[in-house]
């Protein structure tokens, strides 16, 4: 098996990833949303919309 953020050697103590640093790396990337789950909750889902439209409203007032 390789480490799935280097491809290198997979080491038995940091399983799946071949050391402590990709382990970290990976933990990162699901604390800063690169990384994500689906939700199908509509809450969730209004959130995002709003969210959205919160960002894009910024951008419309430029033009």
């Amino acid at each position: 098996m390789s480490c799935p953020m280097c491809r290198a050697t997979t080491n038995p103590k940091y399983r799946p990833f071949c050391s402590r640093r990709c382990a970290d790396l990976d933990l990162a990337k699901w604390f800063n949303g690169s990384y994500a789950t689906p939700s199908r909750d509509p809450e969730d889902i209004e959130a995002a919309i709003e969210l959205t439209e919160a960002a894009e409203e910024p951008l419309q007032k430029k033009h």
